[in-house]
């Protein structure tokens, strides 16, 4: 399984970045993949995550409203759609996948990192007050 992360930069406050994660190695329809981020000096927050199988989706308080995840399946691909961003949301993106828990996203502990089996490489946003 590899995970690709691609999208980041610089950005202003109140503008946007999407993301991208181009997933591949999957033997399995069922898994999720799942967004997390890493500010300077903080652990990996977990702040959404989408179901391959049915396009369910889940995310964190902090990003709820502001944030969108989607799936393109033919593409491999799940897309993180960040709008109104703010200066604390400056992080190392990256993605991860958990091919093991069924109904992760059903679980309000769906945001920890040891749920999550494989990672990108991570991708740096910026955004600039």
């Amino acid at each position: 399984v590899q995970l690709v992360e691609s999208g980041g930069g610089l950005v202003q406050t109140g503008g946007s970045v999407r993301l991208s994660c181009v997933a591949s190695g999957f033997s399995t329809d069922d898994y999720v993949i799942g967004w997390f981020r890493q500010a300077p000096g903080k652990g990996r927050e977990g702040i959404s995550c989408i179901s391959h199988r049915d396009g369910s989706t889940v995310y964190s308080d902090s990003v709820k409203g502001r944030f969108t995840v989607s799936s393109d399946n033919a593409k491999n691909t799940v897309y993180l759609q960040m709008n109104s961003l703010k200066p604390e949301d400056t992080a190392v993106y990256y993605c991860a996948a958990d091919l093991t828990v069924m109904g992760l996203l059903s679980q309000s502990t769906w945001h920890e990192t040891h749920w999550y089996d494989y990672w990108g490489q991570g991708t740096q946003v910026t955004v600039s007050s």
